[in-house]
């Protein structure tokens, strides 16, 4: 997550929109999975790519904390990260062949790479982190095709929240300093958005929305 100020030596200086064209496309990578390694603490899960992952693989969040995900803490909120294995820290969801076994359903932050999401007042748009991808030559994409994700416009309005809400929690727990209080919060963050049950006819969005008034009034955030 970043602002505008900060990507003048990380990106081609150009800010793109959904609907932009971008020199992004790496072609299938060619067998390359080089931005599959040693990620673990820049892939940070939001509660619609472990929805994902959950219904690609049917399984829960707690079978994917065994060995596909960890917990990790940042700024005292606890979110749950890609697990990587061996030396080469691999992604643990890497086959044999260094394919991604839930390409479709994959992590958002992997959906983006080569491009970046930056945050400004109500709206987030996107650029492209010049020298990231081992590849050269990128080929010229919409950023909506090499994104890849059904209901954008839901999709974006969920992303909107969610870092509006993670940072009115990061300032709340600014000012928290007893250790058990923390324990319950971070708890309470993960059962109500990572072990959220949908109900009958009800897709992702709706019941992030339905769940996000009792979140804030138990996490006590505006």
């Amino acid at each position: 997550m970043r602002s505008l100020k900060t990507l003048e030596d990380i990106s081609d200086g150009r800010i793109y929109d959904i609907e932009d064209t971008v020199k992004a496309d790496t072609g299938g990578c060619d067998s390359c999975s080089a931005c599959c390694h040693d990620v673990g603490e820049l892939v940070v899960l939001t509660p619609f790519d472990v929805y994902e992952m959950v219904s690609c693989l049917n399984v829960s969040f707690d079978e994917l904390l065994i060995n596909k995900l960890e917990l990790r803490e940042n700024n005292k909120i606890v979110l749950p990260h890609l697990k990587m294995y061996g030396d080469s820290k691999r992604c643990s969801f890497l086959g044999i062949e260094n394919r991604c076994i839930i390409h479709g359903h994959r992590p958002d932050i992997c959906r983006l790479f080569p491009l970046g999401r930056v945050y400004e007042e109500d709206d987030c748009k996107y650029f492209l982190q010049v020298g990231s991808c081992l590849k050269s030559n990128l080929k010229e994409v919409k950023v909506k095709e090499w994104i890849g994700i059904k209901n954008n416009h839901e999709n974006k309005a969920f992303i909107l929240a969610w870092y509006r809400l993670l940072k009115a929690l990061r300032f709340r727990l600014k000012f928290v300093r007893d250790d058990h209080e923390l324990k319950t919060i971070n708890k309470s963050l993960l059962d109500i958005f990572y072990r959220m049950t949908l109900k009958d006819e009800e897709d992702f969005y709706s019941a992030f929305s339905r769940c996000l008034p009792e979140a804030k009034n138990q996490l006590s955030i505006i």
